[in-house]
């Protein structure tokens, strides 16, 4: 425990949660090691330090750190910048140039958003992580190098390899060591020592006294859902101190920064207990929007048919499909219409409960997997699943 707290001190580590104590563990245990680690966890919630932390506490400690955002290089050049390339191997490449895996050489590659590679680059770090070769674009010569690779992302790999999108022997040779970063939600006791860390911070950096919250604002606070977990509340602390003049925050103002509360965003981004979110769960409105209309439609093929049954003249068959003569199926539709999207209106939240029964009976009643499939949070699941009663 005293190892931990070191690294907490030596990194700017704040909380003393069992998972993120667990975490630096597995990162310490593993540090001296040449095992390549996968780190996971959600946007925002930290995951560039623990790279660090293994770096630094290895063998490899004098040689070369570099950390590469795979989502942010353009497909076009992504090998080019892992492994290299030689002058005139493509269009602009006036140089030799040397990728990160040679540059590396001996040290330590961080590769952050791993599962944004393409399909293409995976292959080629396989082979890295397998033998040490590489060959460089627009080459044929074959060369080694002796670098550990640290990645990490805040997806779903194995439904990214459900997907075809990502290799799933790169994923057991990337995940020799995983280690996991909760979210700040997950973080309640750690919520308030973060948010006090950063308002200092941001009182030194910007001369003035530190921002401090009442009790309800730390109760706020802490109940909050952080969708961008520290990131956002580092965001929100620097926002706070610099705008507002009074330095200690109740409810209210605190309200006003964190989107599930301000007034002023637009209702697209409002997520209350009280009302769905359009943003949050437009994936299962659109579905239920969708049956409606096949709904509509099969019923209209329906009273076609019923009206051709008791009156052949009234409509006319062509090509196997019913076909209602124009005056006619403007009145039905004029009268119909109205009256049967009425009605479906009506049982919407019916086709809401239906869609997300068959959604946990598919998946057995795993929550978290129902959720994806419709589109929805976790949360907001389980407040659906509260208000139709499919417990």
């Amino acid at each position: 425990m005293e190892e931990i707290q070191r690294i907490k001190q030596r990194f700017g580590i704040i909380g003393n949660t069992p998972a993120l104590n667990r975490a630096i563990d597995i990162a310490m245990q593993v540090a001296p090691t040449d095992l390549s680690v996968l780190i996971t966890g959600e946007s925002g919630v930290g995951k560039e330090v623990f790279p660090q932390i293994i770096h630094l506490n290895s063998i490899r400690k004098h040689g070369q750190y570099i950390a590469v955002n795979c989502g942010a290089i353009p497909e076009g050049t992504i090998d080019s910048e892992l492994f290299g390339h030689e002058k005139g191997s493509f269009t602009g490449a006036l140089e030799h140039r040397k990728g990160y895996f040679e540059v590396a050489n001996g040290g330590t590659i961080f590769l952050d958003e791993v599962a944004e590679l393409p399909m293409a680059t995976q292959v080629r770090l396989l082979r890295v992580l397998e033998t040490g070769e590489f060959i460089k674009v627009g080459s044929s010569k074959m060369q080694k190098t002796n670098v550990r690779v640290i990645a990490a992302t805040n997806v779903n790999i194995p439904e990214c390899i459900a997907r075809g999108r990502f290799r799933e022997d790169l994923y057991y040779r990337l995940n020799t060591v995983p280690v996991y970063m909760p979210p700040l939600r997950d973080r309640p006791n750690d919520i308030y020592l973060l948010f006090k860390k950063f308002a200092l911070d941001f009182a030194e950096k910007y001369r003035m006294p530190a921002i401090q919250l009442d009790e309800e604002a730390q109760a706020i606070l802490t109940s909050y859902y952080w969708p961008g977990n520290v990131r956002q509340m580092k965001n929100i602390a620097e926002q706070i101190s610099v705008i507002e003049h009074q330095r200690n925050i109740n409810a209210e103002i605190l309200k006003n920064y964190l989107p599930d509360h301000s007034p002023n965003l637009p209702a697209l981004y409002q997520k209350t207990e009280d009302s769905s979110s359009f943003a949050t769960e437009r994936e299962i409105l659109y579905k239920i929007l969708f049956d409606l209309r096949n709904d509509v439609n099969e019923l209209k093929r329906i009273m076609a048919e019923i009206r051709y049954e008791n009156d052949p003249n009234e409509t006319k068959y062509y090509g196997g499909s019913v076909q209602v003569p124009y005056e006619t199926s403007k009145k039905v539709m004029e009268i119909e219409d109205t009256e049967e999207i009425f009605d479906e209106s009506l049982s919407l939240s019916d086709k809401e409960a239906e869609l997300i029964k068959k959604a946990l009976e598919k998946h057995d009643g795993r929550r978290r997997n129902a959720a994806l499939e419709l589109g929805i949070s976790e949360r907001t699941l389980y407040r659906k699943i509260k208000e139709y009663d499919l417990e």
